[in-house]
């Protein structure tokens, strides 16, 4: 039940997100509603300037999270101590992260400098992004 209640609100914040028009500054027109891709725009895009550095990093970052996952599995089906597995699970979520900062690092510096470099709503809706952004990485 909570599963379901988390996508959700997953989704609908997704929505709201886009509908509110939150405007990437490197992906002009990211405010369209979700599940329109043209122009590059919207859920199943490509990313726009993307800082190749910080996509290697991402990439071995979730590689290796990956095969953290798989052994954290191993150890609930062995039945291990409890601590020992919820380490793991916290070395887990500091990886995931770990790629949430180098994301958000890609997004101020090609996104979030273009669109807060002009005024009126461009800028407001990246800041009410920003800010949620740096909620959900913070937590």
């Amino acid at each position: 039940m909570a599963k379901s209640k988390a996508n959700t609100n997953g989704t609908g914040r997704a929505a709201r997100s886009a509908m509110n028009g939150a405007a990437c500054g490197c992906n002009p027109g990211a405010g369209a509603l979700v599940g329109q891709t043209r122009d590059g725009v919207g859920r199943g895009a490509h990313a726009v300037g993307v800082d190749a550095a910080i996509k290697a990093a991402n990439l071995k970052h979730l590689r290796r999270i990956e095969g953290q996952v798989r052994g954290i599995a191993a150890m609930v089906e062995e039945d291990r101590y409890c601590a020992d597995i919820i380490q793991q699970a916290a070395a887990v979520q500091e990886s995931l992260r770990s790629v949430a900062k180098n994301l958000l690092r890609n997004h101020l510096t090609h996104c979030a400098a273009a669109a807060m470099s002009e005024d009126g709503a461009k800028r407001e809706d990246m800041i009410e992004e920003l800010l949620e952004l740096v909620g959900k990485v913070a937590r």
